[in-house]
């Protein structure tokens, strides 16, 4: 391991008063977030997404139900907050995006933010379709009958069984509830594809969807933070409205406190397996998201002395709690559902995934009374939870690329915004095929998997270890007038690593098995599906060997080179503030 730069003592960076020079013909003063709250919701919005209404309830329940909120809750003190904390200290300090910022930090990591790019354009490839599938139900439930409430449309097979309401029907294996072949056969028509050897034409329905999607978002973002910080005010606050009103009537339905048992039921024998803590690591891993370089760009655009500290704390709780909600929304259903069949609450709550969102829970709301209604408040609410995940991840590859190239896309926002979303449309065809939601598993699964791991934990390897522990604390200390606590330096130093390197140890040695629908994926699609992973974490030792190639001296010249930051970061001057330490 390479010892730190030393900290400087004669001349601290943040005392040179020229942090933003006078603006030339290639340079614009940043943009700056024209409210505190415009910052918050968008770093809200980003964590909290369709991942904490689906996977966190399904999680819980599958280990240990009200046993798993203690490794969830240790996880998310010692790894995911503490990465959270650091990320937005750092693009703060830094205020750059995720490629240009490893100039300030150790340069020979910079193939990090390359990495981070590519997995954010993965994401943008399926996320945005499952966004797609939404507004489709959306438009799909301004009706006075929901499409998906009975067995009587062409798309219907002889396996339909509309149980509902009929105490002569028997659910049996070979079943198909109306919601399910809705969304398989009317949405996906995944009936005319055969897998991933045939994915079949396109479904034009589901591109408008799309396209309409990618509009609002380019809309959203084309101005930057200014315009995207006020939507937010939208879709970062209508979720909560939503979860609530679905809350209070999930709980009125028959059987739901079944499932809310079934949810919160402890098994404290599930504390003894390994793959519990691992299930815990990574939900909050995932839900926070460090390493998407969205913190990074959120980040950079606030004041230099904001309380960064303070946000990851709010930012994180709200996250958690937003999840823990969430299952209560969800199993009250389950419950009903469960009810309704008359069968346990594990055999309705055997999916998760989007299969959740469009199959279990649009069934129960079809046999609702005012189904219409919470049909469409749920797929809006839906909507939107996608669209900040979407702002954020966006943002973060906008910002990285125009702080690497201002020379060239300084001006240019629009344009460049317009061809970035272009591209990622464009990388979205084949999840919009009839076989599209084979593909979007399979980039789900392996395009920020294992990969995005690895990434976060070089990234903390390079700050605390390389950059080194004691200059990062200076930095926070600059901004906010107190260094950081021994508990985050130990975190950041040793535990969050630790966490992370048995995250990717424990992914490198379960192999997938991946099935949809009853169709199970071919050998050869999980092989594509490492070499996805892989394409993205290459850029990290592919960079290192092109920096040292190109780097003149001896090996040692060069290694000391790109081990330390090219230039100091640069801030205002910081206002003498008592230095004391915080937990």
């Amino acid at each position: 391991m390479a010892e730190p730069c030393p900290v400087p003592t004669a001349s601290p960076p943040w005392q040179d008063t020229a942090l933003h020079p006078a603006p030339g013909p290639q340079t614009r003063p940043r943009d700056k977030w024209s409210k505190k709250m415009d910052f918050l919701l968008s770093a809200i919005g980003f964590a909290v997404d369709l991942g904490n209404v689906w996977r966190f309830p399904y999680i819980c329940y599958q280990n240990g139900g009200g046993a798993f909120l203690i490794p969830y809750t240790l996880m998310a003190v010692f790894g995911g907050v503490p990465l959270f904390y650091m990320e937005l200290a750092l693009g703060q300090f830094h205020r750059m995006g995720a490629i240009p910022i490893w100039k300030r930090i150790c340069p020979i990591f910079k193939g990090i933010g390359f990495a981070i790019f590519i997995v954010s354009l993965y994401v943008s490839f399926y996320y945005n379709t499952i966004i797609a599938w939404a507004l489709y139900y959306l438009y799909s439930s301004f009706s006075g009958s929901l499409p998906w409430a009975s067995c009587d449309n062409p798309w219907n097979t002889p396996q339909c069984t509309n149980y509902f309401g009929r105490s002569n029907v028997t659910w049996t294996n070979s079943s198909r509830s109306p919601a399910e072949e809705f969304y398989t056969r009317k949405v996906l028509e995944i009936q005319k594809s055969g897998g991933l050897y045939d994915v079949g034409g396109i479904r034009w329905q589901l591109l408008l969807c799309l396209f309409l999607i990618f509009t609002i978002v380019y809309f959203s973002l084309w101005k930057g933070v200014k315009t995207s910080g006020k939507v937010v005010w939208v879709t970062a606050t209508l979720p909560y409205a939503v979860l609530l009103i679905l809350l209070v009537r999930g709980a009125t339905l028959p059987g739901a406190w079944r499932g809310v048992v079934f949810y919160l039921r402890p098994d404290w024998g599930k504390l003894l397996s390994t793959a519990v803590w691992v299930d815990a690591a990574t939900q909050i891993f995932f839900s926070l998201g460090p390493g998407f370089g969205v913190l990074l760009a959120l980040a950079s655009y606030n004041p230099f002395h904001n309380n960064c500290y303070r946000d990851a704390l709010v930012t994180s709780a709200v996250n958690c709690l937003t999840s823990f909600l969430s299952g209560f929304v969800i199993f009250t259903v389950l419950g009903y559902m469960a009810e309704m069949r008359d069968v346990e609450v594990e055999d309705v709550a055997r999916d998760k995934g989007p299969s959740l969102l469009f199959i279990t829970y649009p069934e129960a709301i079809a046999s609702m009374v005012g189904s219409t209604f919470f049909a469409i408040i749920f797929f809006l609410m839906m909507i939107t939870l996608g669209l900040d995940s979407t702002f954020g991840g966006l943002e973060a590859m906008i910002t990285a690329v125009m702080d690497e190239y201002p020379q060239v896309l300084a001006g240019r926002r629009e344009l460049f915004v317009l061809s970035l979303i272009t591209m990622c449309f464009l990388g979205s065809l084949s999840t919009l095929t009839y076989g599209g939601a084979y593909v979007v598993k399979l980039l789900e699964e392996f395009g920020a998997g294992c990969s995005m791991l690895a990434v976060v934990l070089l990234e903390t390897i390079a700050v605390s270890w390389f950059y080194g522990i004691q200059r990062f604390s200076h930095d926070v200390k600059a901004m906010l007038g107190f260094t950081p606590g021994m508990f985050w330096k130990v975190c950041w130093v040793a535990i969050s690593p630790a966490l992370l390197a048995l995250l990717v140890i424990s992914s490198l040695l379960d192999q997938p098995l991946l099935t949809l629908f009853d169709y199970q994926y071919p050998e050869w699609s999980i092989s594509v599906g490492y070499l996805i992973g892989a394409s993205s974490f290459i850029c990290i030792p592919f960079y290192m060997v092109y920096k040292l190639i190109w780097t003149p001296g001896s090996l040692k010249q060069r290694l000391a080179v790109c081990l330390r930051p090219e230039k100091a970061a640069r801030a205002p001057q910081a206002e003498a503030v008592p230095m004391t330490p915080v937990l």
